[in-house]
């Protein structure tokens, strides 16, 4: 691992998308358990890269319980907030709580996750009064069939991981066609996140999917975020360095100013910090 990035994160600098993991916590029967990654881990990556901030998202290995996601949340202090999974008939008093512990975000996951696309309308709708936005992942091959969809979604929307297209596409193409129209709602942010996920150019450059983040940030630097995913649980093959994750902004947002804006006055507007 190299001792610390190139990239020196600014004041309130924020990483928008982790997990946490408690291996004394079981996980879902046939839900992937990377193992224990808890929060002091995390913090010697907070550390290492200069963070202030970080938003948690609930794994999927825990489906509704978000109890490890608010106490990491808790532990972590007031510089973190949480995305978390519920129910569309969730009391007001379980939402209300999430919310009071610093919940922002609903997780949809039309991957195999708890949420998918047949309940994100009730789920967001449930959420929405109370300030909550959606964080949506999936196939983003699939954009053009979902974009009506989630452009119908009341608030702003989240996609995950620059729209993390299962096989690479080009800036070119309908699919990032139809991601580009839903960023120019204005209501669309963007994490500029996991690369290695969907890459077959690969690192240290990751271009097939750096080309996307470039086009990404050109069309809106105001709406852009990014984020390490730690502890990593989908990567194929060699676990990357997370200062290695930070510093492919110095290609995807070269100026100091457009890094500013997607580190720490973006997600401070999005998450409330």
């Amino acid at each position: 691992m190299t001792a610390s990035p190139q990239v020196v994160a600014p004041p309130g600098a924020c990483d928008t998308h982790m997990h946490v993991y408690d291996s004394r916590v079981p996980a879902l029967p046939g839900t992937p358990m990377p193992g224990d990654f808890p929060v002091e881990a995390y913090r010697q990556v907070q550390r290492r890269l200069g963070l202030a901030r970080v938003v948690v998202v609930q794994p999927n290995a825990y489906g509704y319980d978000n109890g490890v996601t608010v106490a990491a949340m808790r532990d972590l202090g007031a510089g973190a907030r949480g995305v978390a999974v519920v129910r569309s008939n969730a009391p007001d008093a379980e939402i209300e709580r999430l919310t009071a512990a610093g919940i922002r975000a609903v997780r949809v996951m039309a991957l195999g996750g708890t949420i998918g696309f047949d309940a994100m309308d009730a789920v967001v709708a449930r959420v929405h009064p109370f300030g909550w936005h959606a964080n949506i992942q999936l196939d983003g091959r699939e954009l053009p069939e979902r974009e009506a969809q989630i452009a119908r979604l009341p608030g702003r929307f989240v996609i995950d991981h620059t729209g993390k297209f299962l096989e690479p596409v080009d800036v070119g193409s309908a699919p990032f066609a139809a991601l580009l129209r839903l960023v120019d709602t204005g209501r669309c942010w963007v994490k500029l996140s996991a690369p290695y996920e969907t890459s077959r150019t690969g690192p240290p450059l990751y271009e097939d999917v750096a080309r996307l983040a470039r086009a990404l940030v050109r069309a809106a630097p105001e709406r852009m975020l990014w984020a390490s995913n730690w502890p990593h649980p989908s990567a194929r093959g060699a676990v990357p360095d997370d200062a290695d994750l930070l510093d492919l902004l110095l290609d995807w947002a070269p100026d100091d100013a457009t890094r500013g804006r997607i580190l720490v006055d973006n997600p401070a507007e999005l998450y409330g910090f």
